[in-house]
């Protein structure tokens, strides 16, 4: 069945605002502590603590283009965009009130500017990179879901997420640290950061394809974008 852009959908808002809450609580609560594990035959292995979190939203990419197709994930999209900017401005303008003049402020101040002050780069390189990968990612999965008939859901997941993460991981990294980190460590978190998300993709692989069954059934839906407009600038479904 093909969906149409005047139907509703029991479940649609319900995946829309876990995205943003998934997507929202990666960039503000991991991002600011450097994990580190101990791997055998590597070594230790430090990483952000979103890592295992962050690719929860692309999950979520791909289940929303499968189910009702690239103009409702774009809007999804575009919703957790204006989440991370409005995100943002609230930090900005919390850290830069004056606080309280008391011994319990002063020190609280820090911890809030340590938490929430980012720089204006990771800032921008969070947000652009996160368009750039899921456009990516939700159209890479429509073109491959008309090519393939709708067959071979593994191959398509994968195959998107590669080319999504791979824009999302490097720009966010080359915006936010080019110039700052020397180059061969931004290659060696580049390389470990990208291969961990196709890895976590592909074991979460399972839960995706039943929650993509599951919707797929309770909505009577499974869009193929045949005749899509493909232009991200648009909220039309």
């Amino acid at each position: 069945m093909t969906a149409t852009a005047q139907r509703s959908y029991k479940y649609y808002d319900l995946i829309m605002a876990a995205c943003v809450c998934v997507l929202l609580c990666a960039n503000l609560i991991g991002p600011a502590k450097a994990a580190q594990v101990q791997l055998p035959l590597i070594g230790p292995v430090t990483f952000g603590a979103d890592l295992f979190f962050f690719p929860i939203s692309y999950i979520f990419g791909d289940v929303l283009t499968e189910v009702y197709g690239y103009g409702r994930d774009r809007r999804v999209v575009w919703a957790g965009f204006g989440a991370l900017l409005f995100a943002a401005f609230m930090a900005f303008v919390i850290v830069n009130l004056p606080p309280a003049r008391n011994g319990f402020m002063d020190s609280y101040q820090l911890h809030v500017e340590a938490m929430f002050g980012n720089t204006w780069r990771v800032v921008a390189a969070s947000m652009i990179a996160f368009a750039a990968g899921s456009f990516a990612n939700s159209f890479v999965m429509a073109k491959m879901k008309v090519a393939t008939n709708g067959r071979y859901l593994w191959a398509r997941i994968v195959g998107s997420t590669a080319v999504g993460q791979l824009l999302d991981t490097g720009l966010f990294l080359s915006i936010a640290f080019w110039g700052i980190w020397p180059q061969e460590q931004l290659l060696a978190v580049f390389v470990a950061q990208y291969f961990f998300k196709l890895i976590w993709e592909a074991v979460l692989y399972p839960v995706t394809a039943r929650l993509v069954a599951f919707l797929k059934r309770a909505e009577g839906v499974d869009f193929y974008d045949r005749g899509t407009n493909f232009n991200p600038f648009t909220l039309k479904v």
